[in-house]
């Protein structure tokens, strides 16, 4: 990943200390993951995550990018999620597809980030462990 993209604590660099939008791109698969991705990389914002969004949230190019993380919960959320675990270099290390509210998901040592997509994402773009992503930030002009 370009140190251009990245705080220098490995945090997801954002604008003027606001949680702008990410894209990420699978480059093994050459699809979108997403399109418009929030990332959540405080205490508070990997907290509350998806907490309180409805189903209306889950639409085709969303996300949340959790870093740091290395599993979550949907206990509170009203519907099923896909999730992609990443390794510190974007690689894929784990995916759960489906998460159904109030379950927990498994935990990965080798994760420090967790992407919550929309339920079916996963299956759509073919992801897979072992796929390298890239995550950056969206340019709105």
């Amino acid at each position: 990943m370009n140190k251009a993209r990245e705080g220098g604590n490995g945090r997801a660099a954002t604008d003027n200390g606001q949680n702008g939008h990410v894209y990420i791109y699978n480059k093994t698969r050459e699809t979108f993951v997403a399109t418009e991705a929030t990332i959540a990389d405080s205490y508070l914002r990997r907290l509350v995550g998806l907490l309180g969004k409805t189903k209306r949230w889950a639409q085709l190019g969303r996300g949340l990018w959790i870093v740091p993380s290395r599993g979550v919960h949907t206990i509170g959320m009203m519907f099923p999620i896909d999730l992609i675990f990443l390794s510190k270099e974007k690689e894929v290390v784990h995916v759960e597809e489906h998460l159904r509210p109030f379950r927990i998901s498994a935990v990965s040592l080798k994760a420090t980030s967790v992407l919550e997509l929309p339920a079916h994402t996963v299956f759509r773009t073919g992801t897979q462990v072992g796929d390298r992503m890239e995550i950056a930030r969206l340019n709105k002009q």
